[in-house]
């Protein structure tokens, strides 16, 4: 993955209140050439950033990490040459990403002030300047849209799924050209392709929340299958209560079968992703393993057990005992893929789609370091009781990766793999309400 996909797929993750500024280097007395007595904004940032990787790092990379931040000290002593005391921070952040980049843990990766300032925006829920619209490209700079987020600036303009955008103010449309538009607050004119129909928007950026909750909606011929989208995992959103309660709904619509779409969801909170699939697998295990040893982590409807204590629940937690699907796809990533993982495991329903982005076995800490700066950090690696490792990413039952087809299909009102998904679940299997109802 890209720097910027992993930093939108960040891991189950929990972000630290503050770091402790660090003095001294965790390398020893050859840390720097300053020494301890008088270090740059730029050691001290690459000081903490070390001392993580020897302390909390629990991923499965053997690079020799001592080693490896000797080496990478020399580089950042030869950048600082010039001005030793007062090197500024910035001066570091390529010598960590290169650092970083050499540790061989894709999960494991710097975020510059700016990147780290958008993160925290996205993974806890807050405000930011935003369309509320998630495309995808076609034909070059053209966008198609995929979701439109509830009560957005978009869906308020009357954006739709499968729009294709195709100008902006009266000039060939250019992601560069709305990217300006959003940051500006600006309104632009968007002409629009729909169903084979010229139709123009107008759309304005705005201060809004990041919180995307859960919704449910009906597909088939009947109406009558669920179909729960899950955008993310956001921490301390909810997601887990919305889940159980749409599943409880779709019970009294009377669905036939239910199909979670999972697609483009890059993680958030592995305790509300664990929550959330206990609504459709009666119970699991996993085994985290860290630096400080092994936890075991068991859930069974809606609670959390971290060795054998309970740590959360949801209300009325409810388990759909009905034929399942899970759809999935590249932009899948983190405790999305875990979600899934747990229903292939258990048997509970096919996931239908192309391999997840790959983030599947692991968890990560965000650190602030520096100057606003922050440290993505693989903590934990994940297998079950028995020892078998969770899979790097997720290899659907139903492989289908349609790509630039299946969009193409978007635009015409046609999702292939929500179709998928409606046809395999005739074949999809049940539960009992009373199957592995245990607690520890």
């Amino acid at each position: 993955m890209t720097p910027l996909s992993r930093r939108r797929a960040a891991s189950h993750l929990s972000v630290l209140a503050a770091a402790t500024l660090l003095t001294t280097g965790p390398l020893g007395p050859v840390a720097g050439a300053q020494g301890a007595a008088s270090v740059s904004p730029a050691q001290a940032t690459f000081d903490q950033v070390n001392l993580l990787l020897q302390q909390e790092y629990g991923g499965l990379s053997t690079v020799d990490r001592v080693a490896l931040g000797r080496e990478y000290q020399a580089r950042l002593d030869a950048a600082c040459a010039p001005t030793p005391t007062t090197c500024p921070a910035e001066k570091a952040y390529p010598v960590i990403e290169a650092e970083l980049t050499a540790l061989g843990d894709e999960h494991s990766f710097f975020q510059t002030p700016e990147d780290f300032r958008d993160f925290v925006a996205s993974a806890t829920g807050g405000n930011r300047r935003q369309f509320g619209v998630k495309l995808a490209p076609l034909d070059g700079e053209n966008r198609v849209v995929l979701e439109v987020v509830p009560a957005s600036a978009a869906e308020e303009a009357g954006l739709t799924r499968g729009d294709v955008l195709l100008t902006l103010d009266g000039q060939p449309y250019t992601f560069a050209g709305l990217r300006d538009a959003r940051i500006a607050g600006r309104t632009v004119s968007l002409g629009v392709e729909r169903g084979g129909s010229p139709l123009t928007v107008s759309l304005t950026s705005r201060d809004s929340s990041t919180r995307d909750l859960p919704r449910l909606s009906f597909a088939g011929a009947a109406q009558n299958v669920a179909v729960l989208r899950i955008p993310t995992f956001l921490a301390g959103g909810g997601i887990a209560q919305q889940v159980h309660d749409l599943v409880a709904q779709a019970r009294t619509r009377g669905a036939q079968g239910l199909i979670v779409d999972l697609r483009g969801n890059t993680g958030g909170s592995l305790a509300e992703c664990d929550s959330s699939v206990s609504a459709f697998v009666p119970a699991f295990t996993r085994v985290a393993r860290g630096a400080e040893g092994d936890d075991s982590t068991r859930v069974s409807r809606g609670t959390r057990f971290e060795n054998g204590r309970s740590f959360g629940s949801v209300r009325s937690p409810q388990l759909w005992t009905g034929p399942l699907a899970v759809l999935v796809d590249r932009g899948s990533a983190s405790c999305s893929e875990f979600f899934a993982y747990e229903v292939q495991y258990a048997g509970r329903g096919p996931v239908i789609g192309s391999a997840t982005a790959g983030v599947g076995n692991t968890a990560t800490r965000i650190f602030p370091v520096g100057e606003d700066a922050a440290l993505q950090l693989t903590i934990l690696n994940y297998a079950k009781p028995d020892g078998t490792p969770y899979p790097v990413r997720v290899t659907p039952n139903v492989a289908h990766d349609g790509g630039e087809a299946d969009i193409r299909l978007l635009t015409r009102g046609q999702d292939t793999l929500l179709n998928l998904g409606l046809q395999a679940l005739a074949s999809a299997p049940t539960i009992s309400q009373d199957q592995d109802s245990s607690r520890p």
